[in-house]
């Protein structure tokens, strides 16, 4: 959270810079010349149907001249939520200090008008320039039957949401320049998905490595969790250096690696200290889900399981296995993708082929424990589903509730109640690599004496089989990663996945690999089998590593 003084802007201009088709030029309403736009007569008729053009043209251009002279009240009342948007437009001025805008309409598409907006951002005796893009849509008034702009928070500002407001003022959090583990340093321009990653660091450790504030217009959060993001900086602050773990080339190579798939994340882990070496997303909502995403894996899951069905002696890497085509757990039945079968196969080509059922089958004996085995290796050898991970951000532990009746059959193949991100699948593989969990971190214990969660190593025949089972899916014909591990070089493994979350028509591929001392996964929701998106995403960032 940060403060700053409400001041008012008195004698800003604001003007309205019309361009785009149907748009005559007009500059509008100032303090300096007074004025206003022209006015129609209104139809006392309550109409129905979507807006025409015309409709489009007039509604758009009387809300943004209205936005544009600082009358917040009629811009609110040209919208189909005055309440929520008058507090918004008026904080426009009030609490983030623009003194002066031009607001440029661009060709309507149907009822969508997109803006730009070039302006001057004024506070203390600092000044800078702001510009953007937004865009609003007009809409039918459900009662009144007006054209109305549809009101969003990203009308006022793209990454502006419910909840949360524009400020400027000084920073309550002090400046940093975080580098990676070799002192290059990490910013926003270079490494665009980190923003959320070091806006939270920044909140977190700002004071702690001696930097000090500046003057910055921001985005402030109703979630006193939620790091505030920074939009502008008017006068920069003394930044404190913050070391963290990643690494520049492993970070430039994920930042790539997603730009190729919408909906994408990935996360790069180095299995021997648990030190995060990358982290990215390509997301049209900006959130972090490789850090605190809640998905289903998929088959990515059927690493713990293959550890629990070792560990309680229901099978191993070299014991024969089921693979039908199908199997029915409490009178629901699962199916392997395209109904395949495997004759004859052992467990390690059951992992390697992703049979579903042969991670079915072999569970039944557990009898009552069959709801709850899943979930306790989970925790004791993978450090899951605890809630204690300090990574030093933001970040989901994964979870791996009890489960009964067709929910626990679905818990094997990493769906059901089973929810996960990208970096807790990347600390699985990390597990299985290194032979014993390391907690994730990007940020050194020692900074602030944070404790590290913490589990019990696995046995090791079991990791053993677990880093072969994985060896297989990397290189043999069968394996379902071998063709988007082929450029991966050194000792590799991997797991595919896919996953289908709530009825969606295209599974989220999931794609976890590793090689030598480097472990990533990703998701690419709706990216179909696990190979064909996730795959190459994770390849890329392999090759980046040592």
């Amino acid at each position: 959270m940060r403060s700053g003084a409400k001041v008012a802007v008195v004698g800003g201009v604001f003007v309205l810079a019309a361009g785009g088709i149907g748009y005559g030029a007009y500059s509008v309403i100032s303090d300096d010349t007074g004025g206003g736009t022209d006015t129609v007569a209104e139809s006392t008729e309550v109409k129905t149907g979507p807006p025409s053009e015309t409709e489009i043209e007039r509604t758009s251009k009387d809300f943004l001249t209205a936005w544009a002279s600082g009358d917040a009240a009629t811009a609110a009342q040209l919208t189909n939520n005055a309440t929520a948007a008058e507090p918004l437009l008026t904080g426009y001025t009030e609490d983030a200090h623009v003194t002066d805008a031009v607001i440029t309409p661009g060709p309507a598409t149907g009822a969508k008008v997109p803006y730009t907006v070039k302006a001057t951002v004024s506070y203390e005796g600092k000044t800078k320039p702001w510009s953007y893009a937004s865009e609003l849509t007009v809409v039918r008034g459900l009662t009144t039957g007006k054209a109305l702009v549809d009101w969003d928070a990203a009308v006022i500002h793209p990454e502006l949401t419910e909840g949360a407001v524009l400020k400027t003022g000084e920073s309550s959090v002090a400046s940093i320049e975080a580098v990676d583990r070799d002192g290059t340093v990490l910013d926003k321009k270079t490494y665009p998905s980190l923003g959320p990653v070091l806006d939270s660091l920044r909140e977190k450790y700002g004071d702690t490595v001696g930097g000090s504030p500046g003057i910055e217009t921001w985005i402030e959060s109703d979630d006193a969790e939620q790091p505030d993001t920074t939009l502008l900086t008017l006068a920069k602050g003394k930044p404190g250096t913050l070391r963290t773990t990643l690494d520049a080339k492993v970070q430039a190579a994920a930042e790539a690696a997603v730009k190729r798939y919408g909906e994408s994340s990935v996360v790069a882990i180095q299995p021997s200290t648990g030190a995060i070496q990358a982290i990215a997303n390509n997301r049209a909502d900006g959130y972090d889900a490789a850090m605190r995403g809640t998905l289903a894996p998929g088959s990515t899951m059927k690493i713990v399981t293959a550890a629990m069905i070792i560990q309680n002696g229901l099978g191993n890497i070299n014991s024969p296995v089921e693979c039908p085509s199908t199997v029915s757990w409490e009178g629901v039945t699962f199916h392997n993708l395209k109904d395949f079968s495997i004759a004859n196969g052992t467990l390690r080509d059951a992992f390697g082929q992703s049979c579903n059922t042969a991670f079915i089958k072999p569970v039944k004996p557990l009898g009552d424990r069959a709801g709850t085995a899943l979930g306790q290796e989970a925790r004791d050898y993978f450090g899951l589903g605890q809630d204690n991970w300090k990574t030093g951000v933001e970040s989901f532990d994964g979870s791996v509730p009890e489960s009964s009746g067709a929910e626990t059959a679905a818990s094997y193949i990493g769906q059901g109640k089973i929810l996960m991100s990208p970096l807790n699948m990347a600390s699985v593989t990390a597990t299985a690599k290194n032979g014993a969990f390391k907690q994730p971190y990007v940020v050194a214990r020692d900074l602030d004496d944070r404790p590290f969660a913490t589990a019990r190593p696995l046995p090791g025949d079991v990791g053993q089989q677990l880093r072969d089972m994985m060896r297989f899916t990397a290189t043999s014909p069968t394996g379902t990663g071998t063709k988007a591990m082929a450029s991966v070089g050194g000792d590799k493994g991997a797991k595919t996945g896919s996953a289908e979350v709530d009825g969606q028509s295209t599974s989220n591929s999931w794609f976890v690999g590793f090689s030598n001392d480097l472990a990533a996964a990703a998701v690419v929701q709706s990216g179909g089998h696990g190979g064909d998106a996730a795959g190459p995403v994770v390849a890329s960032v392999l090759r980046a590593g040592p």
